[in-house]
């Protein structure tokens, strides 16, 4: 991959929530992908870690990150979020982008009730509702989806997650399922989107193998500051062979999915 060279002072200011809290499956590499394809531009991307008590301006920001985690940490999570809750939504309406992923995905909504005890609220971002199972999905997933100006995509990456998510009619799907069981496995849809605000159930880490996805949320983060934005193209031949890869995989295992009890620490 070659670097591209840019005069550009353009700078994308990222919101990364519960960075150690909640933090699994190798969710982190989101974070670095989309550092990695802006510095390729010359473009500067600046983190702020935000952790338990910690409630800034969300408004503020150009883009929130909101990884995965087990259900001890959701526990912490759903109470501190409580309290940024209001700044998110706000953030949520004034076009701010948000990439949730499984746990993250499931505190944007209302609520998560576990299989076994207590329901967590959530930060009602997303119109949506997630149930536990006694039973986990687990397997490689593709779905399609359509990323406007990048056109109609294929994401691909890992589900593994015990919850059913439900959405309002404040949210619609991220895409459609083409292999894996996605939101609920009834639907056939994956994800939801809301405004800039997109969640979905796929680790992997997701960006890196989607390159394109990548730079649809950098444009998207970038537009609400600069206005229209137009990336410089870069040599995706590494990660698209990754792509391809996880697409293969996702195809090799549709209609033979493992389930296994679901645990105290899963989502």
């Amino acid at each position: 991959m070659s670097e591209q060279t840019s005069n550009s002072r353009m700078v994308i200011k990222i919101a990364h929530l519960y960075p150690t809290l909640m933090c699994v499956a190798a969710d982190r590499g989101n974070l670095f992908s989309i550092e990695m394809r802006s510095k390729w531009r010359g473009i500067s991307v600046e983190v702020d870690p935000i952790y338990v008590k910690q409630t800034p301006d969300f408004t503020q920001y150009d883009m929130i990150l909101f990884h995965g985690g087990a259900d001890r940490e959701m526990e912490i999570a759903s109470k501190d979020i409580q309290e940024k809750a209001p700044s998110l939504r706000e953030a949520a309406e004034a076009g701010t982008t948000f990439l949730a992923v499984c746990a993250g995905y499931q505190l944007l909504g209302h609520s998560y009730k576990p299989y076994t005890g207590g329901e967590l609220k959530g930060a009602s971002v997303l119109d949506l509702h997630t149930e536990g199972s006694q039973e986990r999905y687990m397997t490689h997933m593709a779905l399609e989806c359509d990323l406007g100006t990048q056109g109609k995509q294929t994401l691909v990456g890992y589900e593994n997650h015990s919850g059913r998510t439900f959405l309002g009619p404040k949210a619609k799907p991220l895409g459609k399922v083409i292999s894996g069981w996605g939101n609920n496995g009834k639907d056939g849809h994956e994800g939801a989107t809301y405004n800039n605000v997109f969640g979905t159930y796929l680790h992997g880490p997701l960006l890196p193998k989607n390159p394109a996805f990548t730079d649809f949320l950098i444009e998207r983060a970038l537009s609400r500051r600069y206005g229209k934005v137009d990336l410089a193209p870069l040599n995706d031949e590494t990660e698209q062979a990754a792509h391809n890869a996880a697409y293969k995989l996702a195809m090799e295992f549709k209609g033979t999915v493992s389930a296994i009890e679901a645990t105290a620490w899963s989502r």
